[in-house]
């Protein structure tokens, strides 16, 4: 039987592709308008077709052709329209965001005229959570509207299936939350597979409540399996000679004295209050949740790595419990690529990269189950992207004192007074 065939629409580095790669998919077409990205893809699948071109210059008459198929033929279309115009972090810098009105936003309107043309079995479509936010869910009511017209149309049976998901709930060594959507040619409903991983008690670090302390109980209790560890990827990842990790800017020097798996909190009134045994306490140099949650963040070598990001400022992590920046390599172990993709770049082009993609090894759990759901094609074996469990996991390093040059900064600093009432939210209402 031959391989189920898709599209890759927005396919950045391959994050995605290489998840469906391992669930037994064909790609048959790539379109990518990032130059680094798209010597990435031919680097690491030189067979895969890739239109280095903006979406709306590429017929998809085009992207069938080189799929070898004809419209309806094509078993599935994947991506993720830009989410620039959606994410958290546009809302909360500038109090709310032009979304839909935002010319980046108009890829939604091309993804749809790929599915419309292209006619596919089924369909995905990932972004970040802030496409459904509460209050603030245009950009999905826009999806539904226009697969409904769709559907109008051509005749078609297109229904939706929603669902936030957090990569570390199916052994992606990285917590990392996206929405997805598919769709079905047919009309069926699609189930999100079950969560497989959860936290145990035992994993839980000081700033976790007494209600999530339960809830990760309880994730034992379920028969989940514990959470893949930053550790399990990154223990033996190869040493990189090539890129210039050391970190850099004004709070370079701070950083060894962060506990792993803490951020700049450890520096507050608050973060000494939950000073561990063991541990070098903090000194209160901010002030309570006065900075964004990556300032200063370090990995914990027994936990899943936070979120990996496109594009961090100079003190803006997760960092490596080494106390310096992650390699691509690591970087890709945390997102579960292949150990065979090989992203090219400077180390921003390969962070951008990285950090804009979707973890394979969910592509592939969520192509597995579409294989079988909507396609009648289901494939066994096992998930051969999970990292391998570490037998043992070394203990934290302990952190160093707060170095002179930052002991000036030593004093009572104002909490953040909470959303809508920070300095940049009433500069902003004043203008």
């Amino acid at each position: 039987m031959p391989s189920p065939r898709l599209i890759s629409l927005f396919s950045g580095a391959g994050g995605l592709d290489y998840g469906f790669e391992a669930a037994g998919f064909s790609t048959g077409a790539c379109v990518e308008f990032d130059a680094d990205s798209c010597r990435t893809l031919r680097a690491s699948r030189p067979d895969w077709a890739v239109f280095e071109q903006n979406i709306f210059d590429v017929r998809t008459s085009a992207m069938l052709e080189a799929a070898g198929a004809s419209a309806g033929e094509i078993d599935l279309v994947i991506g993720g329209p830009p989410c620039q115009p959606f994410s958290k972090a546009g809302y909360w810098a500038r109090g709310d965001s032009a979304r839909l009105s935002d010319p980046r936003a108009q890829t939604l309107d091309a993804y749809l005229r790929v599915i419309r043309e292209a006619q596919p079995r089924a369909f995905l479509l990932e972004n970040v959570r802030g496409l459904n936010f509460k209050n603030k869910g245009e950009g999905l009511e826009f999806l539904r509207a226009g697969i409904d017209a769709i559907n109008a149309s051509t005749g078609t049976k297109y229904t939706l299936s929603v669902q936030l998901l957090d990569a570390a709930d199916y052994g992606v060594p990285q917590h990392r939350e996206r929405l997805f959507v598919i769709g079905s040619r047919d009309g069926r409903v699609f189930d999100f597979p079950a969560a497989t991983h959860g936290a145990v008690a035992a994993e839980a670090t000081p700033s976790k409540s007494k209600a999530s302390l339960a809830l990760f109980a309880n994730a034992r209790l379920s028969g989940l399996e514990p959470f893949h560890t930053a550790y399990d990827a990154l223990r033996d990842a190869p040493v990189d000679d090539v890129h210039d990790l050391a970190m850099r800017g004004r709070f370079a020097d701070l950083l060894p004295s962060i506990p792993e798996g803490h951020n700049y909190l450890w520096h507050t009134e608050k973060g000494q209050e939950r000073a561990a045994p063991g541990l070098t306490p903090g000194s209160p140099l901010f002030g309570w949740r006065r900075h964004y949650w990556t300032f200063l963040l370090k990995l914990a070598k027994n936990l899943p790595s936070w979120t990996i990001q496109a594009q961090p400022g100079p003190a803006s992590g997760p960092f490596h419990w080494d106390n310096r920046r992650l390699s691509p390599r690591e970087m890709c172990r945390l997102q579960t690529f292949p150990d065979d993709v090989r992203v090219q770049g400077k180390l921003g082009a390969a962070q951008r990269q990285i950090g804009n993609a979707v973890p394979s090894l969910l592509g592939k759990v969520l192509g597995r189950e579409i294989r079988k759901q909507l396609l009648d094609v289901p494939m066994e074996g096992s998930l051969k992207l999970l990292p391998k469990r570490a037998v043992r996991i070394p203990a934290p390093r302990k952190n160093e004192r707060v170095p002179e040059a930052f002991q000036h900064l030593e004093g009572a600093h104002e909490a953040h007074p909470g959303t809508g009432r920070g300095r940049g939210a009433i500069a902003r209402a004043a203008e």
